[in-house]
Protein backbone atom coordinates (compact mmCIF):
# COMPACT_ATOMS: atom_id res chain seq x y z
CA UNK A 1 0.00 0.00 0.00
CA UNK A 2 2.77 2.64 1.08
CA UNK A 3 4.23 1.79 -2.86
CA UNK A 4 0.87 2.36 -3.97
CA UNK A 5 0.35 5.55 -2.48
CA UNK A 6 3.49 6.99 -3.47
CA UNK A 7 3.23 5.78 -7.33
CA UNK A 8 0.08 8.17 -6.59
CA UNK A 9 1.42 10.85 -5.17
CA UNK A 10 4.01 11.03 -7.97
CA UNK A 11 1.44 11.36 -10.53
CA UNK A 12 -0.69 13.89 -9.11
CA UNK A 13 2.86 16.07 -8.90
CA UNK A 14 3.96 15.38 -12.10
CA UNK A 15 0.90 16.48 -13.43
CA UNK A 16 1.07 19.40 -11.79
CA UNK A 17 4.20 20.62 -12.51
CA UNK A 18 3.66 19.67 -16.47
CA UNK A 19 0.52 21.95 -15.88
CA UNK A 20 2.17 24.45 -14.62
CA UNK A 21 5.46 24.96 -16.43
CA UNK A 22 3.11 24.49 -19.67
CA UNK A 23 1.34 27.72 -18.41
CA UNK A 24 4.73 29.19 -17.34
CA UNK A 25 6.26 28.55 -20.66
CA UNK A 26 3.26 29.17 -22.72
CA UNK A 27 3.20 32.51 -20.83
CA UNK A 28 7.48 33.40 -21.68
CA UNK A 29 6.97 32.20 -25.30
CA UNK A 30 3.70 34.83 -25.77
CA UNK A 31 5.38 37.65 -24.20
CA UNK A 32 8.79 37.25 -26.24
CA UNK A 33 6.44 37.03 -29.24
CA UNK A 34 4.62 39.94 -28.37
CA UNK A 35 7.81 41.85 -27.55
CA UNK A 36 9.66 40.83 -31.22
CA UNK A 37 6.05 42.10 -32.87
CA UNK A 38 4.79 45.09 -31.46
CA UNK A 39 4.21 47.85 -34.41
CA UNK A 40 6.75 50.71 -33.02
CA UNK A 41 6.08 54.69 -33.43
CA UNK A 42 2.62 53.72 -35.63
CA UNK A 43 1.00 56.17 -32.50
CA UNK A 44 0.33 59.40 -31.40
CA UNK A 45 -0.96 58.15 -28.25
CA UNK A 46 1.57 59.72 -25.22
CA UNK A 47 3.66 57.03 -23.67
CA UNK A 48 2.77 54.36 -26.12
CA UNK A 49 5.83 52.37 -27.14
CA UNK A 50 4.16 50.05 -29.41
CA UNK A 51 0.50 48.14 -30.50
CA UNK A 52 -0.45 44.81 -32.09
CA UNK A 53 -3.47 43.94 -33.93
CA UNK A 54 -3.85 39.82 -33.28
CA UNK A 55 -7.12 37.67 -33.80
CA UNK A 56 -7.51 34.10 -31.90
CA UNK A 57 -10.28 32.04 -30.91
CA UNK A 58 -12.59 33.91 -33.14
CA UNK A 59 -12.15 37.15 -31.88
CA UNK A 60 -9.86 40.39 -31.96
CA UNK A 61 -7.28 41.58 -29.76
CA UNK A 62 -5.65 45.49 -29.57
CA UNK A 63 -2.93 45.70 -27.23
CA UNK A 64 -0.43 48.29 -26.35
CA UNK A 65 2.59 48.02 -24.67
CA UNK A 66 3.86 51.55 -22.83
CA UNK A 67 7.19 52.63 -22.41
CA UNK A 68 7.42 52.88 -18.77
CA UNK A 69 3.55 53.26 -17.60
CA UNK A 70 0.12 53.65 -18.62
CA UNK A 71 -0.84 57.65 -16.60
CA UNK A 72 -3.24 55.92 -14.20
CA UNK A 73 -2.94 52.32 -12.81
CA UNK A 74 -5.82 50.41 -14.01
CA UNK A 75 -7.99 48.75 -10.82
CA UNK A 76 -7.48 44.70 -12.16
CA UNK A 77 -3.39 44.16 -12.93
CA UNK A 78 -2.88 40.62 -14.40
CA UNK A 79 0.74 39.07 -12.65
CA UNK A 80 1.93 36.47 -13.65
CA UNK A 81 4.47 34.58 -11.27
CA UNK A 82 2.56 31.69 -9.80
CA UNK A 83 2.88 30.11 -12.76
CA UNK A 84 6.77 29.91 -12.73
CA UNK A 85 6.38 28.98 -8.76
CA UNK A 86 4.05 26.18 -8.91
CA UNK A 87 6.80 24.94 -11.63
CA UNK A 88 9.25 25.04 -9.11
CA UNK A 89 7.13 23.86 -6.00
CA UNK A 90 6.07 20.80 -7.84
CA UNK A 91 9.51 20.33 -9.50
CA UNK A 92 11.32 20.22 -6.22
CA UNK A 93 8.50 18.08 -4.93
CA UNK A 94 8.93 15.49 -8.06
CA UNK A 95 12.80 15.16 -7.09
CA UNK A 96 12.01 14.43 -3.24
CA UNK A 97 9.36 11.60 -4.60
CA UNK A 98 10.78 10.19 -7.81
CA UNK A 99 14.77 10.13 -6.61
CA UNK A 100 15.51 11.33 -3.19
CA UNK A 101 12.98 8.62 -1.43
CA UNK A 102 14.63 5.56 -3.78
CA UNK A 103 18.45 7.43 -4.14
CA UNK A 104 19.96 4.43 -4.02
CA UNK A 105 18.01 3.01 -7.38
CA UNK A 106 17.03 6.62 -8.80
CA UNK A 107 20.75 8.02 -8.03
CA UNK A 108 23.88 6.08 -7.70
CA UNK A 109 26.09 4.47 -9.55
CA UNK A 110 28.71 3.00 -7.65
CA UNK A 111 31.49 2.56 -11.00
CA UNK A 112 30.97 6.22 -11.12
CA UNK A 113 30.98 6.96 -7.37
CA UNK A 114 30.49 5.03 -3.90
CA UNK A 115 28.15 7.65 -2.09
CA UNK A 116 25.80 7.06 0.20
CA UNK A 117 22.18 8.05 -0.75
CA UNK A 118 22.53 10.83 2.34
CA UNK A 119 25.91 12.12 0.58
CA UNK A 120 24.10 11.81 -2.97
CA UNK A 121 21.08 13.88 -1.37
CA UNK A 122 23.27 16.69 0.15
CA UNK A 123 25.45 17.00 -3.66
CA UNK A 124 21.97 17.33 -5.52
CA UNK A 125 20.55 19.91 -3.20
CA UNK A 126 24.05 21.61 -2.89
CA UNK A 127 24.15 21.79 -6.43
CA UNK A 128 20.97 23.16 -7.29
CA UNK A 129 20.90 26.08 -4.67
CA UNK A 130 24.35 26.54 -5.44
CA UNK A 131 23.63 27.32 -9.04
CA UNK A 132 21.46 29.98 -8.01
CA UNK A 133 23.73 31.69 -5.84
CA UNK A 134 26.62 31.55 -8.51
CA UNK A 135 24.36 32.66 -11.18
CA UNK A 136 22.78 35.43 -9.22
CA UNK A 137 26.53 36.73 -8.49
CA UNK A 138 27.62 36.92 -11.79
CA UNK A 139 24.32 38.32 -12.97
CA UNK A 140 24.84 41.32 -10.25
CA UNK A 141 28.36 41.99 -11.08
CA UNK A 142 30.22 44.36 -13.14
CA UNK A 143 29.46 41.75 -16.12
CA UNK A 144 25.93 42.77 -16.44
CA UNK A 145 27.34 45.34 -18.70
CA UNK A 146 28.78 42.78 -21.24
CA UNK A 147 25.68 40.63 -21.69
CA UNK A 148 27.44 38.67 -24.52
CA UNK A 149 30.12 38.11 -22.12
CA UNK A 150 28.17 37.31 -19.05
CA UNK A 151 26.11 34.93 -20.97
CA UNK A 152 28.96 32.47 -22.76
CA UNK A 153 30.50 32.59 -18.80
CA UNK A 154 27.46 31.10 -17.70
CA UNK A 155 26.96 28.68 -20.35
CA UNK A 156 30.87 27.10 -19.73
CA UNK A 157 29.68 27.09 -15.69
CA UNK A 158 26.75 25.10 -16.65
CA UNK A 159 28.58 22.96 -18.59
CA UNK A 160 31.27 22.46 -15.42
CA UNK A 161 28.12 21.44 -13.67
CA UNK A 162 26.79 18.99 -16.04
CA UNK A 163 30.76 17.20 -16.08
CA UNK A 164 30.86 17.25 -12.27
CA UNK A 165 27.17 15.52 -11.56
CA UNK A 166 27.81 13.31 -14.64
CA UNK A 167 30.87 11.80 -12.59
CA UNK A 168 28.58 12.02 -9.38
CA UNK A 169 25.11 10.29 -10.34
CA UNK A 170 24.14 7.88 -13.39
CA UNK A 171 23.31 9.91 -16.30
CA UNK A 172 19.35 10.24 -15.80
CA UNK A 173 19.70 11.90 -12.11
CA UNK A 174 22.84 13.94 -13.50
CA UNK A 175 20.51 15.67 -16.41
CA UNK A 176 17.37 16.08 -14.22
CA UNK A 177 19.16 17.78 -11.17
CA UNK A 178 21.47 20.38 -14.30
CA UNK A 179 17.56 20.87 -15.13
CA UNK A 180 16.57 21.76 -11.42
CA UNK A 181 19.71 23.84 -11.42
CA UNK A 182 18.69 26.12 -14.28
CA UNK A 183 14.85 25.82 -13.33
CA UNK A 184 15.87 26.99 -9.61
CA UNK A 185 17.83 29.89 -11.49
CA UNK A 186 14.77 30.81 -13.74
CA UNK A 187 12.09 31.07 -11.01
CA UNK A 188 14.74 32.64 -8.80
CA UNK A 189 14.95 35.36 -11.80
CA UNK A 190 11.09 35.96 -11.52
CA UNK A 191 11.01 35.86 -7.44
CA UNK A 192 13.97 37.83 -6.71
CA UNK A 193 14.39 39.86 -9.74
CA UNK A 194 11.68 40.25 -12.42
CA UNK A 195 8.56 40.37 -9.65
CA UNK A 196 10.38 43.12 -7.08
CA UNK A 197 10.77 45.53 -9.88
CA UNK A 198 7.33 44.73 -10.87
CA UNK A 199 6.44 45.87 -7.69
CA UNK A 200 8.00 49.02 -7.58
CA UNK A 201 7.22 49.92 -10.59
CA UNK A 202 3.41 49.92 -9.58
CA UNK A 203 4.40 51.35 -6.24
CA UNK A 204 6.19 54.08 -7.79
CA UNK A 205 2.63 54.92 -9.62
CA UNK A 206 0.43 54.61 -6.22
CA UNK A 207 2.78 56.85 -4.51
CA UNK A 208 3.39 59.20 -7.84
CA UNK A 209 7.04 58.90 -7.33
CA UNK A 210 9.38 58.73 -9.96
CA UNK A 211 9.77 55.73 -11.67
CA UNK A 212 13.69 53.61 -11.32
CA UNK A 213 14.33 52.74 -15.23
CA UNK A 214 17.60 50.63 -13.91
CA UNK A 215 15.18 48.11 -12.21
CA UNK A 216 13.31 47.28 -15.29
CA UNK A 217 16.69 46.71 -17.19
CA UNK A 218 17.75 44.47 -14.73
CA UNK A 219 14.56 42.72 -15.14
CA UNK A 220 14.40 42.88 -18.85
CA UNK A 221 17.90 41.67 -18.87
CA UNK A 222 16.93 38.19 -16.49
CA UNK A 223 13.76 37.67 -18.45
CA UNK A 224 16.11 37.42 -21.40
CA UNK A 225 18.31 34.85 -19.35
CA UNK A 226 14.77 32.53 -18.42
CA UNK A 227 13.84 33.15 -22.21
CA UNK A 228 17.39 31.31 -23.87
CA UNK A 229 17.40 29.04 -20.54
CA UNK A 230 13.99 27.57 -21.69
CA UNK A 231 14.87 25.03 -25.00
CA UNK A 232 17.80 23.29 -22.45
CA UNK A 233 15.24 22.88 -19.72
CA UNK A 234 12.80 21.03 -21.77
CA UNK A 235 15.15 19.20 -23.62
CA UNK A 236 16.53 17.60 -20.27
CA UNK A 237 12.92 17.49 -19.10
CA UNK A 238 12.01 15.02 -21.88
CA UNK A 239 15.67 13.55 -22.09
CA UNK A 240 14.54 10.51 -20.10
CA UNK A 241 13.08 8.93 -23.15
CA UNK A 242 16.12 8.91 -24.70
CA UNK A 243 19.04 6.59 -23.16
CA UNK A 244 21.15 7.79 -26.08
CA UNK A 245 21.83 10.91 -24.58
CA UNK A 246 22.07 10.70 -20.91
CA UNK A 247 23.51 6.78 -20.88
CA UNK A 248 26.30 7.85 -23.35
CA UNK A 249 29.79 8.12 -21.72
CA UNK A 250 29.99 11.55 -23.01
CA UNK A 251 26.23 12.86 -21.63
CA UNK A 252 27.67 15.61 -20.40
CA UNK A 253 28.74 17.13 -24.06
CA UNK A 254 25.97 15.93 -25.47
CA UNK A 255 23.90 18.09 -22.90
CA UNK A 256 26.32 20.66 -23.69
CA UNK A 257 25.58 20.66 -27.39
CA UNK A 258 22.01 20.09 -27.30
CA UNK A 259 21.61 23.04 -24.60
CA UNK A 260 23.66 25.05 -27.06
CA UNK A 261 21.58 24.55 -30.60
CA UNK A 262 18.40 25.27 -27.99
CA UNK A 263 20.25 28.89 -27.11
CA UNK A 264 21.10 29.42 -30.75
CA UNK A 265 17.31 28.13 -31.90
CA UNK A 266 15.10 30.72 -29.46
CA UNK A 267 18.02 33.56 -30.56
CA UNK A 268 16.92 32.97 -34.00
CA UNK A 269 13.04 33.29 -32.97
CA UNK A 270 14.23 36.31 -30.89
CA UNK A 271 15.98 38.04 -34.10
CA UNK A 272 14.00 36.65 -37.16
CA UNK A 273 11.48 39.46 -37.49
CA UNK A 274 15.01 42.23 -37.88
CA UNK A 275 16.19 43.38 -41.10
CA UNK A 276 19.22 40.75 -41.48
CA UNK A 277 19.77 37.27 -41.98
CA UNK A 278 19.50 34.66 -39.51
CA UNK A 279 18.58 31.13 -41.47
CA UNK A 280 22.33 30.10 -41.23
CA UNK A 281 21.86 29.64 -37.34
CA UNK A 282 19.46 27.18 -38.27
CA UNK A 283 21.70 25.85 -40.78
CA UNK A 284 24.56 25.52 -38.24
CA UNK A 285 22.24 23.77 -35.29
CA UNK A 286 20.78 21.06 -38.14
CA UNK A 287 25.01 20.28 -38.23
CA UNK A 288 25.23 20.40 -35.07
CA UNK A 289 22.92 18.08 -34.16
CA UNK A 290 24.01 15.97 -36.77
CA UNK A 291 27.64 15.74 -35.30
CA UNK A 292 25.97 15.18 -31.93
CA UNK A 293 24.15 12.16 -33.56
CA UNK A 294 26.77 10.25 -35.11
CA UNK A 295 28.84 10.93 -32.08
CA UNK A 296 26.09 9.05 -29.59
CA UNK A 297 25.74 6.57 -32.20
CA UNK A 298 26.48 3.16 -30.23
CA UNK A 299 29.13 0.75 -31.31
CA UNK A 300 27.65 -2.17 -33.32
CA UNK A 301 28.70 -5.46 -33.01
CA UNK A 302 30.49 -6.32 -36.21
CA UNK A 303 29.47 -10.01 -35.88
CA UNK A 304 29.64 -12.80 -33.48
CA UNK A 305 33.10 -13.58 -34.52
CA UNK A 306 34.40 -10.71 -32.37
CA UNK A 307 33.99 -12.99 -29.71
CA UNK A 308 36.36 -15.65 -28.52
CA UNK A 309 36.23 -19.33 -30.39
CA UNK A 310 35.19 -20.53 -27.05
CA UNK A 311 32.05 -18.06 -26.44
CA UNK A 312 30.89 -18.66 -29.87
CA UNK A 313 31.49 -22.54 -30.95
CA UNK A 314 28.07 -22.90 -29.76
CA UNK A 315 24.49 -21.39 -29.74
CA UNK A 316 23.82 -19.74 -26.59
CA UNK A 317 20.54 -21.70 -24.90
CA UNK A 318 17.05 -19.73 -24.42
CA UNK A 319 17.49 -20.76 -20.54
CA UNK A 320 20.89 -19.51 -19.85
CA UNK A 321 19.49 -16.18 -20.96
CA UNK A 322 16.42 -16.09 -19.32
CA UNK A 323 17.68 -16.62 -16.05
CA UNK A 324 20.32 -13.85 -16.36
CA UNK A 325 16.93 -11.46 -17.15
CA UNK A 326 14.95 -13.46 -14.39
CA UNK A 327 17.74 -12.30 -11.95
CA UNK A 328 19.17 -9.00 -13.02
CA UNK A 329 15.81 -7.43 -15.06
CA UNK A 330 12.32 -9.22 -13.57
CA UNK A 331 12.79 -7.70 -10.40
CA UNK A 332 11.49 -4.45 -11.58
CA UNK A 333 10.09 -5.65 -15.11
CA UNK A 334 7.66 -7.49 -13.56
CA UNK A 335 3.30 -7.88 -13.73
CA UNK A 336 4.24 -7.83 -9.28
CA UNK A 337 7.74 -6.37 -8.98
CA UNK A 338 9.85 -7.57 -6.02
CA UNK A 339 12.33 -4.63 -6.33
CA UNK A 340 11.49 -2.21 -3.40
CA UNK A 341 9.89 0.96 -4.97
CA UNK A 342 7.77 -0.23 -7.78
CA UNK A 343 4.38 -1.52 -7.62
CA UNK A 344 4.59 -2.23 -11.65
CA UNK A 345 6.82 -2.54 -14.26
CA UNK A 346 8.86 0.86 -15.37
CA UNK A 347 7.11 1.84 -18.84
CA UNK A 348 4.74 -1.08 -18.86
CA UNK A 349 7.85 -3.12 -19.71
CA UNK A 350 7.69 -6.67 -18.55
CA UNK A 351 10.67 -9.56 -18.77
CA UNK A 352 8.97 -12.95 -17.36
CA UNK A 353 8.52 -14.40 -20.45
CA UNK A 354 10.23 -16.09 -23.79
CA UNK A 355 7.84 -14.04 -25.47
CA UNK A 356 8.12 -10.84 -23.25
CA UNK A 357 11.79 -10.96 -23.85
CA UNK A 358 11.76 -11.44 -28.02
CA UNK A 359 8.95 -8.66 -27.76
CA UNK A 360 11.30 -6.26 -25.99
CA UNK A 361 15.27 -7.43 -27.76
CA UNK A 362 15.73 -3.88 -29.32
CA UNK A 363 15.49 -2.56 -25.75
CA UNK A 364 17.50 -5.43 -23.82
CA UNK A 365 20.44 -4.30 -26.24
CA UNK A 366 20.11 -0.64 -26.04
CA UNK A 367 19.67 -0.15 -22.30
CA UNK A 368 22.01 -3.51 -21.19
CA UNK A 369 24.51 -3.38 -23.84
CA UNK A 370 24.55 -0.08 -25.41
CA UNK A 371 24.09 2.27 -23.06
CA UNK A 372 23.88 0.18 -19.98
CA UNK A 373 21.78 2.31 -18.00
CA UNK A 374 20.41 -0.83 -17.18
CA UNK A 375 19.78 -2.42 -14.04
CA UNK A 376 19.84 1.31 -12.77
CA UNK A 377 23.31 1.67 -11.24
CA UNK A 378 23.32 -2.08 -11.61
CA UNK A 379 21.55 -2.56 -8.81
CA UNK A 380 21.48 -6.41 -8.83
CA UNK A 381 24.96 -6.59 -9.92
CA UNK A 382 24.99 -7.81 -13.39
CA UNK A 383 28.63 -9.15 -14.39
CA UNK A 384 30.24 -8.33 -17.84
CA UNK A 385 29.85 -12.03 -18.47
CA UNK A 386 26.01 -11.79 -18.20
CA UNK A 387 26.15 -8.95 -20.47
CA UNK A 388 28.74 -10.36 -23.09
CA UNK A 389 26.19 -13.62 -22.76
CA UNK A 390 23.23 -11.62 -23.70
CA UNK A 391 25.19 -9.66 -26.29
CA UNK A 392 25.98 -12.76 -28.04
CA UNK A 393 22.55 -14.19 -27.78
CA UNK A 394 20.97 -11.33 -29.46
CA UNK A 395 23.35 -11.03 -31.96
CA UNK A 396 22.42 -14.91 -32.71
CA UNK A 397 18.36 -14.05 -32.97
CA UNK A 398 19.22 -11.14 -35.08
CA UNK A 399 21.88 -13.15 -37.84
CA UNK A 400 19.57 -16.24 -37.53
Amino acid sequence: MLNYTHEWVNLLIRWLHITSGIAWIGASFYFNWLENHLERGKTDRSGVGGTLWAIHGGGFYFLKKYEVAPPELPESLHWFKWEAYWTWISGFALLVVAYYLNARTMMIDPELAALSQTTAIVIAITSIFGAWFVYDGLARSSLERYPRILGLLLFVLFVLLSWGLSHCFNGRSAYIHVGAAIGTCMVGNVFRIIIPAQRALVDAMVQKKPRDAALGRKALMRSRHNNYMTLPLLFIMISNHFPHTYGHALNWLILAGISAVGIMVRYYFNIRHLQRSSVWLIALCSIIMIGIALMSAPARVESISDFSQAATSHKIPFHQVQGIILRRCAVCHAQIPTQAGFISPPLGVRLETEAHIRMHINDISRVAIQTRIMPPGNLTGMTEEERRMLTLWIEQQRGR
